[in-house]
């Protein structure tokens, strides 16, 4: 996946680094399997590198130039756009080294000036409902996953804090959907998962607010593969090691109507609040 919080850019130009190894592969008169099997690799991997799927290594591009013969000015060329390439290449290790603070003043200014936000999430709160204590989990259990200070934590919590403003403004449609699966498998401890469920149970009552859960075991009319965010006409998608953020049109209108698919099999109103409240009263229980 690729690993950069603007990586729009990167993956288009991984993408356009890809198609020309492609283009050279079949000026040598080469299909993919040839190439795979005199460089030693799997076939996949020739399909993953000219498909923009996944960044080659230095190595890589020596011996894959090499087996090609290309020109000793072209293999500069295109070892220096990979080297550009991996520039642009930013981790989420990365991002983190200066703190989470910047990057929830980034969420709230997108989302200041937002006029439609959606956010799917099946293993997650979405940022905007959560509370500090649970906010303060997910981002220190995050730290200490890619081995970064949690740098300025307070800040990065209070933050996330004001972005939960947008919730009230009623010239923005908000939509929430969340998997009660989110909710089994809490990263915190259960008193704050029970303030956080508490947390839920009142926005299902603001009224500049959809909020839905999808119940556990369900069926789904769409797979759910991973959560996501739409703003306006941008999509992030958070992985385990960095995010992904999409522009284009086509994928970001797949995208919308996969949220939309979703949503007729989710839980709102008295149902909704149902289902949190029964939550809520599992981990208060626990919290004894």
């Amino acid at each position: 996946m690729i690993e950069e919080s603007v990586s729009n850019s990167f993956e288009a130009d991984r993408l356009a680094f890809g198609d020309k190894l492609r283009r050279l592969r079949e000026a040598a008169e080469l299909d993919g399997k040839d190439l795979a099997a005199r460089l030693g690799w799997h076939a996949s991997k020739v399909s993953k590198i000219e498909r923009g799927k996944q960044t080659p290594s230095d190595s890589d591009l020596v011996d894959l130039l090499a087996v090609l013969e290309v020109p000793e000015s072209a293999a500069e060329a295109l070892r220096s756009e990979l080297r550009e390439l991996r520039l642009k290449q930013l981790s989420w290790r990365r991002q983190l080294r200066a703190g989470h603070r910047d990057r929830q003043r980034q969420d709230l200014a997108d989302e200041l000036s937002a006029s439609t936000i959606r956010a799917v999430d099946m293993m997650a709160v979405p940022g905007l409902l959560q509370t500090p204590d649970y906010t303060r989990a997910i981002l220190t259990t995050q730290s200490e996953l890619l081995d970064v200070p949690a740098v300025g934590l307070d800040e990065a919590v209070a933050e996330r804090m004001k972005r939960a403003q947008v919730l009230y403004d009623s010239s923005k449609q908000i939509t929430i959907l969340i998997a009660e699966a989110a909710l089994l498998h809490p990263v915190c401890t259960p008193g704050v998962m029970a303030v956080q469920v508490d947390r839920l149970v009142s926005a299902t009552s603001l009224p500049t607010v959809r909020v839905g859960v999808i119940p556990a075991y369900r069926p789904l009319p769409v797979l759910l593969p991973h959560g996501y965010w739409i703003v306006d006409d941008v999509v992030s998608v958070e992985h385990i090691a960095g995010e992904l953020r999409i522009t284009d049109a086509e994928q970001v209108a797949i995208y919308n109507r996969h949220a939309d698919i979703l949503w007729s099999a989710a839980a709102e109103g008295d149902e909704a609040r149902a289902i949190l409240l029964g939550c809520g009263r599992h981990w208060a229980e626990l919290a004894r």
